[in-house]
């Protein structure tokens, strides 16, 4: 088995260097498709041996697609530029590499940071994902939102992705407005309708869902303020489309990276 690589960026020169070194612990080569950054990402990619396609912003899904008409391999593994691959992970990939498979993808368990902090609750873990994939039986679901992979046949693997979600508190706010835009203009498109009573009513499930029934409140200031965002989120969401509504007006831009 020989693996592609697979990372999509926007301005990533922060994570891009040391997303493609843990990538190259087990991948043959790897393809960056980048949105047009304006920073030094894809210099640094190139530097450091990848293949770099750039392309229009077309969404999580589709644009996590674009790999499959350039990869040279099958078997392509997923990553975001803030993510990495920790040692158990590199060795389950590594050994699968040299074996035969009847699956058709591996998911991984996936740690959450903020900062240096390991969030193990608010639905932040094990959080499963799919990301090492054989492109002829599968591939990330066309959605525009943050998209997955299905496939029933699929193993669990050993290891784990780190993911440095949020640098801090002021991060996961920030990017707070940004999802409650997409999710709003994601649930106007599939052509939901809200009330006035909507974003209230969001705004205390998530928190109950976050910070009670997913046990938040055992991840201490972190799961507070997690859940607490997380219930904003939800809220300024309905609202925004509440307020589309009401000017009976969209954006242009639907899918913003």
């Amino acid at each position: 088995m020989k693996i592609t690589g697979n990372i999509i960026t926007l301005n990533e020169e922060e994570n891009i260097v040391e997303c493609i070194k843990s990538l190259q612990n087990v991948c043959d080569e790897i393809i960056v498709v980048d949105s047009y950054s304006n920073d030094n990402t894809v210099a640094l990619a190139k530097q450091l041996g990848a293949i770099v396609i750039q392309k229009k912003y077309l969404g999580d899904g589709p644009q996590k697609n674009i790999v499959q008409e350039y990869s040279t391999f099958d078997w392509i593994l997923s990553i975001d530029a803030d993510e990495r691959l920790d040692k158990k992970m590199i060795e389950s990939i590594n050994q699968i590499k040299e074996q035969e498979t009847n699956y058709n993808a591996y998911s991984f368990k996936r740690k959450n940071y903020i900062g240096k902090r390991w969030i193990q609750y608010c639905g932040w873990y094990p959080d499963i994902c799919i990301r090492l994939y054989n492109k002829q039986f599968t591939k990330f679901k066309e959605t525009a939102g943050h998209s997955s992979i299905s496939e029933k046949n699929v193993q669990l693997l050993d290891g784990h992705i780190i993911h440095y979600s949020y640098k801090n508190y002021h991060q996961l706010l920030h990017k707070t407005n940004r999802f409650s835009s997409r999710g709003a203009k994601m649930l106007q498109q599939r052509g939901v309708k809200v009330y006035s009573f909507s974003p209230p009513i969001h705004f205390i499930s998530s928190f109950i869902r976050k910070y009670i029934i997913q046990r938040g409140f055992l991840d201490g200031i972190d799961g507070l303020t997690i859940s607490l965002t997380a219930s904003i989120n939800s809220y300024m969401k309905y609202a925004k489309l509440l307020e589309m509504q009401k000017t009976k007006t969209s954006s242009e831009s639907l899918w913003e990276q």
